[in-house]
């Protein structure tokens, strides 16, 4: 981490109670929250406002994946396509099948659905500017309602917020996420080295 951030023997209140949920359910405190505490009045509204969108989420915890997946690729963010490709493992079946969405989620064989969905993404995060309404009517014809779209939205483009942040603070991926297959962790490495 470039900057001071609040240690886990140091943090007390909101800090404290959010680094005990993480280590409660994940064995750790991710450097992610981590870095945010270099303005630590910032960690719990973060915490909230994450929390707020991925509960209310309206589609489900695959799709979001797959969106953080794809708008990492093209930030980059090592750290979040690490983390997001590891997840992606369960929800597709094997890792050829995330490096094959990684590599074009087009001819990975997905349905026309999550296709429309990350070419959505993927505009976002490569430039929101480009967005047009065809866009957004191409998402309405293959099923996709107006929350949903929102949300596909929200999730890129806070995606493209946090990865920029982590990078930027120097918060690097913690080593469960770092996959022992060179192949994999090669084709994850979209950015940043570790």
């Amino acid at each position: 981490m470039f900057l001071q951030t609040i240690g886990e023997e140091e943090a007390t209140g909101r800090v404290a109670d959010i680094y005990e949920a993480q280590k409660s359910q994940m064995g750790f405190v991710m450097a992610t929250a981590r870095s945010f505490t270099a303005r630590p009045d910032f960690l719990p509204i973060y915490t909230d406002f994450f929390d707020k969108l991925r509960s209310g989420f309206s589609l489900g915890v695959r799709e979001w994946r797959l969106i953080t997946l794809i708008a990492a690729k093209h930030i980059p963010s090592t750290y979040c396509s690490y983390v997001y490709g590891k997840q992606l493992i369960g929800d597709l079946g094997s890792k050829d099948a995330v490096l094959a969405v990684q590599r074009d989620f087009r001819t990975a064989g997905l349905p026309e659905k999550d296709v429309e969905m990350l070419a959505y993404a993927e505009k976002i995060a490569k430039d929101a500017s480009k967005v047009e309404q065809r866009d957004v009517d191409r998402l309405r014809s293959v099923g996709f309602t107006d929350q949903q779209i929102c949300d596909i939205a929200l999730c890129a483009a806070f995606r493209c917020f946090v990865s920029r942040f982590f990078d930027a603070v120097g918060a690097g991926p913690e080593s469960v996420y770092i996959d022992n297959d060179d192949g994999f962790r090669t084709a994850m490495t979209v950015g940043k080295r570790y």
